[in-house]
């Protein structure tokens, strides 16, 4: 296991401002080991100074000018031009060329599995989540915690220059968000699907946020746990860009990275071994009482593989395992950086 120290940093004041600090935060980690990939390189070949990812800011300004500002921030911070950080945080509203080697596209479609456990009683309710990516950012992601001029103070975890909000977050209005990739094939033009997880980020309840994935006019899509610790509500939604189906959580249940609600039963996806299996086994264990060992009984499951390692047919990496527990005055979160480097963060964010 390659090492994997998460750094904090903490930022305030203006959009722009909060951008700066979280792009030269993540500048080298961007230079070194984003910028080089084979994913990024045939993106920017292909779709800089296009149309289309002209027609994406312009949708993305319309909508949401502060993250958009964000965005600005993020590029300056890190030394880049604003077209080089827009088009790293548009990767996964944009085709990539056909001949990008399998793994490489493989890699692009990696993403995660969450569990979400409805409150009992006095009990909190939980969202826990195995945020996986390429193997070349272990080390290089950021736990970030933020107090903004404009809406709710948040926290989340970082990719090397992109805009926060599409792995795992929370805010002081009590809003807890994973997202989990998916991989259908209905792009279409619109707001970026990073920038509508940013914006999950502002909402102050979860209704606001579902309200947001609703929206007609997004790019891409995820799947995105939603939690709220005022009422302990907990959703599972998938929202492709061509529809959003929203399940309120009433029994614990696990996703991976395909869709696999009956709404969109007719629509083309990838669905990568790996997801498939993780989604086999983490409802299996489910079934099983694994839960009764607590959220990482599942998460930190190796023989699927649940976490992966970048072994057999998982060629992602988990990058780090958050568990949020939910009470209706606060959120309590840990994040670990392996299995065997538990608690590597935690905290409390009250709620608001």
């Amino acid at each position: 296991m390659s090492n994997n120290f998460i750094s904090t940093i903490r930022a305030k004041g203006d959009a722009f401002s909060i951008g700066f600090a979280l792009g030269q935060a993540s500048a080298a980690s961007f230079r070194a080991r984003a910028s080089s990939s084979e994913q990024f390189r045939a993106l920017d070949a292909r779709w800089r100074g296009s149309d289309h990812l002209k027609s994406l800011e312009s949708a993305a300004r319309a909508a949401y000018p502060r993250f958009v500002r964000e965005i600005e921030g993020i590029a300056a911070g890190a030394g880049q031009d604003f077209e080089t950080i827009f088009l790293w945080n548009c990767q996964g509203d944009l085709r990539l060329p056909e001949h990008v080697s399998p793994a490489a596209k493989a890699i692009a479609a990696t993403g995660c599995t969450t569990l979400l456990i409805p409150a009992e009683g006095d009990t909190p309710a939980i969202i826990a989540h195995n945020e996986d990516g390429s193997e070349d950012l272990l080390g290089a992601c950021i736990w970030v915690e933020v107090e903004a001029d404009d809406g709710p103070a948040w926290n989340s975890f970082m990719y090397p220059g992109m805009l926060p909000g599409h792995t795992f977050g929370l805010n002081e209005a009590g809003i807890v968000q994973t997202v989990n990739n998916i991989s259908p094939q209905d792009f279409q033009p619109g707001v970026p699907r990073l920038v509508i997880c940013r914006a999950i980020l502002d909402a102050k309840s979860l209704d606001k946020a579902v309200e947001i994935l609703k929206r007609k006019d997004r790019a891409s899509g995820f799947h995105h746990n939603l939690g709220e610790a005022k009422t302990r509500r907990l959703a599972s939604v998938e929202a492709p860009a061509s529809g959003c189906a929203v399940r309120e959580v009433t029994s614990p249940r696990a996703h991976a990275n395909h869709l696999v609600f009956e709404e969109f039963g007719g629509l083309e996806q990838t669905i990568f071994p790996s997801s498939r299996k993780r989604q086999e086994a983490a409802d299996r264990m489910i079934a099983e009482g694994a839960l009764a060992g607590g959220a990482e009984a599942v998460l930190f499951d190796e023989t699927t593989p649940i976490f992966c390692d970048n072994q057999g047919d998982a060629i992602g990496q988990t990058l780090a395992t958050t568990v949020f527990e939910l009470f209706p005055d606060r959120v309590e979160w840990r994040v670990h950086a392996t299995p065997g480097e538990r608690d590597a963060l935690n905290g409390t964010m009250g709620v608001v």
